[in-house]
Order: structure tokens, then C-alpha cells, then sequence
């Protein structure tokens, strides 16, 4: 037999091997990860418009790493997405919620570990100035995750959100509306 004749079945094999494992999602955990529900003194939230999805905004949210408190990852995602820790915390939701990533991003965010996040939401009253938020510039070593931001009510925040996080939007708005309304 010819060895280029099998060396291309070798490749197509594992070809066919790694499109196979690709394709299968079903098991992936999901993320552990913070959600930031920052009001102001109007009971306004805080949203931002992420670069690499134009159009798409989401409060601040983020990984918690492995042993962090909740707490400490709150006020770390708060510095690294939003540039400033003003805030003080007002509740933090007793069960964590889920998203699944819709099929054309699995495999493709957070290096294919995951397949959504579980967030634990923070709801939290800013108590800087809004020249205390700067989002142009990485913080703690991260990359910058917002062009634009904007402080909105509860009534006009799925509106603008993604459709895959629309539920969890919903969740997080029932859980805090009495202090949008404050």
C-alpha cells in the first residue's frame, strides 16, 4: 500500500476523531461566576457594551476563582471591568442562576471549558462619582470588556440584553426591583 494513501487515512481518522469530540457540549460544566447588579441614586443600573459584540450590553459579571469569597470577587470583577470598587453591597441572591451558551458559542468562549455560567448576582449601590468609572483601560492585568456604558432602568435592560441571558435578566430584575424602586 501505498504510505501516502495511509497516511492520509491517519489523518482523515483524526480528523473525523477531533470533529467528533468537537461537536459534544452536553457535558460541559458551567462557569462560576459573579453577576453585578450596581444601581445609583436613581435606582438606575450600570451597563456596558462589550467590545467584541457590538450592540450587545450586560451588567458587570465575572469568573470567581477557585476559593475566592464571593465578596472579594464582587469588588474584583467590579475594579477590573468598571475601574472602581465605590460601591456598597445591599443583597446577594441565595441561589445562583444558569445560562447555557447558545450552539454557535460553545466550544468557542473561555477556551471551550464551559458551557454557561452559573452566576451569583450582587445587587450594590455606587457610591463614586461617574468620573470614578473608567472602562477604556484594563485593570488588575485584564483586558478592557467595554466601549460605552450607560445607567438604565429595569424596564428598558432586556431590551438591550442578549437574547441568550434574557431569562436570567428576568430572574435578576424580580430579585432586585424593590431597590430599582428605591
Amino acid at each position: 500500500m501505498d504510505s501516502r494513501l495511509r497516511g492520509n487515512d491517519i489523518k482523515e481518522k483524526i480528523k473525523r476523531k477531533r470533529t467528533s469530540m468537537a461537536q459534544d457540549f452536553s457535558n460541559l460544566p458551567f462557569r462560576p461566576c459573579v453577576g453585578i447588579a450596581l444601581f445609583n441614586d436613581e435606582g438606575k443600573v450600570f451597563v456596558g457594551e462589550r467590545i467584541d459584540t457590538p450592540g450587545a450590553w450586560q451588567m458587570p459579571q465575572g469568573g470567581i476563582d477557585a476559593g475566592e469569597d464571593i465578596k472579594v470577587a464582587f469588588y474584583r470583577e467590579m475594579v477590573e471591568e468598571i475601574g472602581t470598587d465605590k460601591a456598597d453591597i445591599l443583597r446577594i441572591m441565595e441561589r445562583p442562576l444558569r445560562y447555557t451558551l447558545p450552539p454557535h458559542l460553545l466550544g468557542k468562549l473561555w477556551n471551550g471549558q464551559y458551557g454557561g455560567q452559573e452566576q451569583i448576582w450582587v445587587a450594590a449601590r455606587f457610591t463614586g462619582t461617574e468620573s470614578d468609572i473608567v472602562i477604556h483601560t484594563g485593570h488588575n492585568g485584564a483586558d478592557p470588556e467595554f466601549k460605552a456604558w450607560k445607567w438604565v432602568s429595569f424596564d428598558e435592560i432586556l431590551d438591550l440584553i442578549v437574547p441568550f441571558k434574557r431569562d436570567t435578566y428576568r430572574e435578576v430584575i424580580a430579585a432586585f426591583a424593590d431597590i430599582a424602586n428605591t
